[in-house]
Formats: C-alpha cells, structure tokens, sequence
C-alpha cells in the first residue's frame, strides 16, 4: 500500500510477472541478415546458423555485440523489434489501461468488465430488496463492494463517494429499466429474488452460489471508473518497451502508470535493459 502525500489518500500497486520473453537471438540473426555479417558474431549459434540452425542455442544467447553498436552507436532500433516480451499485471487501474492505448506497438488482452461483473449486480440486486431508496440499501451495497477490493486508490472514504456513484447509476438503471433484472441475473437465479425479498444477505449469497450471469451486455460497463482494477497480459517489442520505459518510467509520468513501468522494469531481464536503458547500458 502507499500514499500519496499531496492527497493523503492510500493506493495500490500493481504486480506484475514476466509471462514470457522470446530471446535476443532472432534479433540479432535478423541484424546479421541485414548485413550478411554472421561469420563476425561472438554467438557460435548465430556465426553457424546458416549451416547448422541451433534454435534452442539462438533462442538463449545472452549479450550480442552487434544489437548493442546498433541500440547505443547507430540508434538503429528497428533490429530490436523481434524481440518481445509479455507481462501479466495484476491491480492496475482503467486509468492506466487508457494510457496504456496511447503506446500503439502492444498487444493487450484486458480482464473484461461485461463478462465479470458479477458479483457487483449481484451485490445491486440484493441490496435494493429492502427498499431502492433506503440507507440500508445502500450500506449493504458499500459493505459487499468494499469487500470485493475492486479499486486501485483503497481509502474507504474516497470509495465511499465512488461506490455512491456506482450505486446511484445502478438504481438509474433499475428504476428506467422494466427488465433490469432479466439483464442482470441468469435466468435460473430469478426465483432467488421473489424467494428471498427483505433478506439481502440470503439472497446475496444465493446469487453468489448460483449461475453466473457471464455477458452482462454493455449497459452495465458505464458504471466504472477510472479507478476500477483492471488485470491484463501486455506484450512489447523492445523497441516499443524501451519508448514505454523512456516516457513512464520518468518523474514526468502520471504516478499510477509510472509505477507500473517501474513494476515491469523490474522484472524486465537485464540483457534487454541493456538495449533500452541507458542506466544499464554498461551493467
């Protein structure tokens, strides 16, 4: 957990693991390509590798003389785009995932919000069983969100104020909707809700314990916010990672996303950080 002085409010940070990261070889190999210089490199795998293709060698050599003239001499950074690594990042919010966008060299699969919402409308549905307008309503539905750990920034009464908002779309929602419910419950949880009227707790549980209702539809997505938690798997090429480093990983950069470049940096294996970061240019 840390905080953020300038606003006294909790936050936290992301994890991030390294799924997987495909080597300096091909890299290298497209570079000797280029230059039909493969009998100059200090890899054997690659001075050979018109002759006798070793992948597994290729795939594993660990510093190329070569990338690093052309990364740190030439500036000749288009070499480095075959290779890639990809990370799983666990906590990190909507906001950082619009940022995100902006760095158009990735691909980026995202924990979906239509297909894991769940437990929220689950949480809505319950709690309006005693009355939309009650304050019991809406304290059983702050109680179970707060539970659920769905939000990046964590001081309870920020979200306090977040998940009124979220509560107040939903009941929007509910009251303009004759068939709220059909949308929000699988069709086999709907006789919970006539069953279990006034006892939000037991039918909280009843919908939990049921089948899920997996595709929302779109009409509940537009209840998050830029602080929802958001899980994604992201994968660069080291070109476009070391752009994401030289503009994220930097005092200038939005904290949020900077500590996420920061997590990634971290657990970026050094013969790529020797390509991309001039603090490890000499390591």
């Amino acid at each position: 957990m840390e905080k953020i002085e300038k606003y006294n409010i909790e936050y936290e940070k992301p994890k991030v693991t390294l799924l997987q990261d495909s080597g300096l070889g091909v890299a290298e190999m497209a570079a000797r390509t280029c230059y039909d210089s493969f009998d100059n490199s200090e890899n054997d795998c690659v001075k050979n590798a018109m002759t006798e293709l070793d992948r597994d060698a290729i795939n594993n050599i660990e510093d190329s003389d070569l990338l690093t003239n052309l990364a740190w001499v030439h500036h000749h950074h288009s070499i480095i785009e075959h290779a890639t690594l990809s990370f799983l990042v666990e906590g990190t919010s909507r906001g950082v995932l619009q940022e995100h966008a902006r760095h158009r060299l990735q691909a980026i699969s995202v924990r979906s919000t239509r297909y894991t919402m769940s437990s929220v409308i689950n949480a809505f549905v319950a709690s309006v069983t005693v009355g939309v307008e009650s304050d019991e309503s809406f304290n059983f539905f702050l109680e179970k969100l707060l539970g659920l750990k769905l939000f990046v920034i964590t001081d309870e009464e920020y979200l306090a104020i977040e998940i009124k908002a979220i509560y107040e779309k939903f009941v929007f929602q509910y009251k303009r909707n004759p068939d709220f419910l059909v949308g929000a419950v699988a069709k086999s949880s709907l006789p919970f809700v006539q069953e279990l009227q006034g006892d939000p707790e037991a039918l909280f549980e009843a919908l939990e314990n049921g089948k899920k209702k997996r595709n929302v539809g779109d009409g509940f997505k537009h209840i998050v916010s830029d602080n929802w938690k958001v899980d994604m798997v992201v994968t660069f090429n080291i070109r476009s990672l070391k752009n994401y480093f030289d503009l994220r990983d930097s005092g200038a950069a939005w904290f949020q996303i900077q500590w996420l470049a920061e997590e990634m940096k971290k657990v970026t294996p050094l013969k790529y950080l020797r390509l991309i970061s001039k603090g490890h240019k000499d390591s």
